[in-house]
């Protein structure tokens, strides 16, 4: 079975490229250290330093797991291939928040980079895909947790 493509932008393609490499080089030799400390106490059986060891060492060696396939799947939105005709994946926008007349600027990303605190909204949340394909003037509504939000597209960037 093939994977799923992961589109992501170029910032986000060499953010994971970063935390794959220091997970790989850096952590995972920390974690080794840390392993071979534990071993030289003794008795592995009521180690509690071991134990964690080994648990962060399982967590380390599937998040590179995750970031390697990942990385193998990336399809990779260049900034000057994104139509700025429409709100697409990898393209920035300025918004309106009819209610409250707050306007919020932000990049239209996978769920893989989403960070909505910097900017970063997620093409699957229900904003982010309610304006995929939308035009700059266009409003939507949308059902959030608190009601029922609106907004307006003032920019694509």
């Amino acid at each position: 079975m093939a994977e799923e493509e992961k589109i992501l932008t170029r910032q986000g393609f060499e953010e994971i490229e970063k935390e794959l490499e220091q997970l790989s080089t850096v952590r995972r030799h920390e974690v080794a250290e840390a392993l071979k400390e534990a071993r030289s106490f003794g008795d592995l059986s009521e180690n509690a330093e071991y134990d964690a060891a080994k648990n962060e060492q399982a967590e380390i060696e599937a998040r590179i797991n995750t970031l390697e396939n990942i990385l193998k799947n990336a399809k990779v939105v260049e900034e000057d291939e994104i139509d700025r005709e429409t709100v697409n994946l990898g393209g920035k926008i300025r918004i309106k928040n009819l209610k409250t007349k707050e306007e919020s600027s932000y990049q239209i990303v996978s769920s893989i980079e989403s960070d909505p605190f910097v900017g970063r909204l997620s093409s699957e949340s229900i904003v982010g895909a309610a304006l995929l394909g939308k035009k700059v003037g266009d409003k939507i509504s949308v059902q959030v947790p608190d009601g029922i939000a609106k907004y307006q597209i003032l920019e694509i960037l």
